[in-house]
């Protein structure tokens, strides 16, 4: 099964989405990869997914990709006496350790990290930005504000503090013990909620040690502020527009898409774009215009994959969910003026020999119109980055290691495949045209691109391109 895009879809699982039909009717409508959200999934609804997951991957013959993402830090105000009061925009109210129910004129602030890390004029945005408080000051356990924007707060709404670095990392107890979870159920992706700094990625990579690639989600100021570091640290990165969108301003949230796109592209880093992309279909077989050119818009830059969260996990028509953001990504991919908005956004190779050997790869692919680019991987790195270059022609990927190949399926253009490694150049060529005559991305007679490393087996080796007819292997 090949797709008709190089976007690849990646599609939540919910109470819509839990059964082995449904996700087996999502992979064939689009899915490339699945998430598993542990804000709401316990260990055993977990391991019940990837089990169906994998069933399915078995069925149909295609690694699929499964992500895990897990819930972060939840910052939340406490209870009130009344459940909830009204909040009059220019009123003072306070927030503090007291755990006494609160008032009209305080609540309880559970969480003395951000008690202690604000300062005069930093805002708390509460219930998502509805309820907007600016600090006047604070002692370090008490907290004076002014009501901004004022409405009803009610018991444990979640509060957010975009002008303050809370010195706490980005792993909770919970977290950590859906990590191991998910470590052992054998995910390919951990998604990394409400990172601040570098050093959140390097907690989590030393509990994974590399059985799973690290995927920072970028929702936070302060993830902006050090951008490039951690980039650095992931082996992936989410653009959350949703709470990307709470703790910024809304109109800065598209460059802002853009700027952590491009940089993504140009660090070899795949890049998911999520939140919101279909978010009408959650009750509506079609969507909005503006949504579709939402959905367009993320293909035209590049991105590696595009996320459906409410749509495929509680929404009324999930199937339809994907098939529709399916359709529209092939849609702008066959615009005349896509390649050239692509091209425009490449980055030069960077100084080293699997840079070099991609870039070769994709121009000779492209200036020979040869039927596809074939690349041998175990790691993952080679395929990274002949995916960097976004050629024009189809992107095979042949790793030796399933765990590689699935992790893959998530990366834009990469139609991954396990494969037994080469053991000679006649088996590199062999192997490279058996698989791109099977899954239909050459005829015989047509010619390809190789690109594999020698010694075979050896990893970080790519050295070597080989053009190959199809017919090699068929004429045999």
């Amino acid at each position: 099964m090949r797709r008709n895009r190089r976007v690849k879809i990646l599609a939540t699982l919910g109470p819509a989405s839990s059964e082995r039909e449904t996700i087996l009717a999502l992979f064939r409508a689009g899915a490339d990869a699945f998430r598993i959200n542990m804000s709401h999934s316990s260990h055993e609804v977990l391991n019940r997914l990837v089990g169906l997951i994998r069933s399915v991957e078995a069925e149909c013959g295609r690694p699929i990709s499964i992500l895990a993402d897990l819930q972060g830090p939840k910052l939340r105000v406490g209870t009130f006496a009344d459940d909830a009061v009204q909040l009059p925009v220019g009123a003072t109210f306070t927030l503090d350790s007291d755990p006494t129910p609160g008032n009209i004129d305080r609540v309880h602030l559970p969480h003395p990290e951000i008690l202690q890390a604000l300062e005069p004029g930093h805002r708390l945005l509460v219930d998502d930005g509805k309820i907007r408080l600016v600090t006047l000051h604070c002692d370090g356990r008490t907290a004076v504000t002014r009501v901004e924007v004022g409405g009803r707060i009610s018991n444990r709404k979640g509060v957010s503090v975009p002008d303050s670095t809370i010195p706490i990392g980005a792993l909770t107890d919970k977290d950590r013990r859906d990590l191991d979870a998910a470590l052992a159920a054998e995910v390919d992706w951990i998604a990394l909620s409400f990172v601040q700094r570098p050093d959140d990625i390097a907690e989590v990579r030393k509990v994974a040690r590399g059985r799973a690639g690290i995927l920072s989600k970028i929702e936070k100021p302060q993830a902006i502020e050090r951008l490039d570091e951690i980039i650095e640290m992931s082996d992936a990165l989410m653009v959350a527009r949703g709470d990307l969108g709470v703790e910024m301003p809304l109109e800065a949230v598209p460059g802002l898409q853009k700027r952590i796109t491009r940089a993504c592209r140009r660090a070899g880093r795949p890049v998911v774009v999520a939140t919101q992309m279909l978010e009408s279909m959650i009750s509506s077989p079609v969507p909005t215009r503006a949504e579709v050119s939402d959905v367009a818009t993320a293909v035209y830059e590049g991105a590696d994959a595009i996320m459906l969260s409410a749509e495929s996990a509680a929404g009324a028509f999930p199937i339809d969910a994907v098939a529709t953001m399916s359709k529209i990504a092939e849609q702008a991919e066959r615009d005349p003026y896509y390649a050239g908005i692509l091209n425009a956004q490449r980055p030069e190779p960077q100084a080293t020999g699997a840079d070099a050997i991609s870039a070769a790869a994709r121009q000779i692919a492209e200036t020979l119109n040869l039927a596809a680019i074939v690349c041998y991987t175990a790691s993952g790195a080679t395929a990274l980055r002949a995916a960097r270059e976004r050629p024009e022609v189809p992107l095979v990927a042949l790793s030796p290691i399933p765990s590689t190949a699935r992790r893959l399926a998530l990366v834009y253009g990469l139609h991954t495949v396990v494969s037994e490694d080469a053991v000679d150049q006649d088996d590199m060529v062999e192997k490279a045209c058996k698989f791109a005559i099977q899954d239909g991305f050459a005829a015989a007679g047509q010619r390809i691109i190789i690109m594999a490393g020698v010694p075979f087996g050896t990893r970080g080796a790519t050295n070597l391109l080989r053009l190959a007819f199809a017919d090699d292997v068929t004429a045999r």
